[in-house]
């Protein structure tokens, strides 16, 4: 929850400052004496139901779960390793056991290692995919502030009270994904043409035997 925030806080301040930048509207020009405008947004149900947002998740929970499905095949292999290594051990030398022993624990010790980092790559992944998305929409609440005539978006579960006139997340989610749909590159569609295929030749004919044959 605070990571979130503390990716949500560079793009609350560049809104704030590209706002700041912009012309009051008329009727706040025309009453000096006018609070600015705020707006806040749910960063969570922003991240959570944006199209865009959703397929940069399933695609780093399809790598989780590949993960756990890796994790689960290892830990099955070294405990069958493990039983095999304790069945042994009644027949073999204490020194050779103790050998084989140390060798099994430095093994797993090496794979935990391994896939320990796997996770820790696949929750830098997650963090970067979300910074990412946080800094793609910022330009869209730019102008949604610009239009409401807003000099600061901020995090609604920080808000202690509101009315529901301010709360942009809704319109910000429509917004996101219809922007970061336009910049997706097209879809390839297949050709509706089948192969050609090339029709068999006709078998020949029987030809009749010569006279005589045998």
């Amino acid at each position: 929850m605070g990571r979130l925030r503390a990716c949500l806080l560079p793009v609350v301040l560049a809104v704030l400052l590209a706002a700041a930048s912009m012309p009051a509207p008329a009727d706040a020009q025309d009453g000096a004496d006018a609070p600015p405008p705020v707006l806040t947004i749910d960063q969570e149900r922003l991240f959570a139901e944006s199209e865009v947002a959703k397929r940069i998740g399933d695609e780093i929970e399809a790598q989780a779960a590949a993960l756990a499905a890796e994790n689960r095949h290892i830990e099955a292999e070294l405990s069958a390793e493990e039983l095999e290594l304790t069945e042994k051990r009644p027949t073999l030398p204490v020194e050779e056991f103790r050998a084989l022993a140390d060798a099994f624990d430095a093994k797993v010790q090496r794979i935990r290692d391994e896939q320990d980092a796997k996770e820790r790559d696949l929750q830098s992944l997650r963090e970067a995919g979300r910074q990412d998305f946080l800094r793609s929409v910022t330009p869209v609440l730019t102008e949604i502030a610009r239009e409401r005539g807003a000099l600061v978006i901020l995090d609604r579960r920080t808000v202690v009270l509101s009315a529901g006139a301010v709360d942009a997340t809704d319109e910000a989610i429509a917004r996101v994904d219809e922007a970061l749909a336009e910049e997706a590159p097209p879809e390839e569609t297949p050709s509706e043409e089948s192969p050609s295929e090339e029709t068999p030749a006709p078998p020949a004919p029987d030809m009749p035997e010569a006279d005589g044959a045998q």
